[in-house]
């Protein structure tokens, strides 16, 4: 997992409980097949994958997706 990338996701999940299980649960489901939503390459790892997603928007949390209704 690469460090720049979870500083980046921290900025946008502020709660660190909350970033490390958003991140398991994506790993969890890209590891049973389910698809990147970002471009990938071989390098990456399915954390790096997941952090890249949370950075770009891709998948958010509830409350990220309820402040930006406001």
């Amino acid at each position: 997992m690469k460090s720049d990338l979870v500083e980046q996701a921290s900025e946008i999940v502020q709660d660190p409980p909350v970033l490390i299980n958003l991140v398991s649960a994506r790993v969890k489901q890209l590891q049973n097949g389910r698809a990147p939503l970002v471009k990938t390459n071989h390098r990456m790892s399915t954390a790096d994958i997941a952090l890249t997603e949370i950075i770009e928007g891709k998948i958010t949390t509830l409350d990220t997706e309820a402040e930006g209704d406001s």
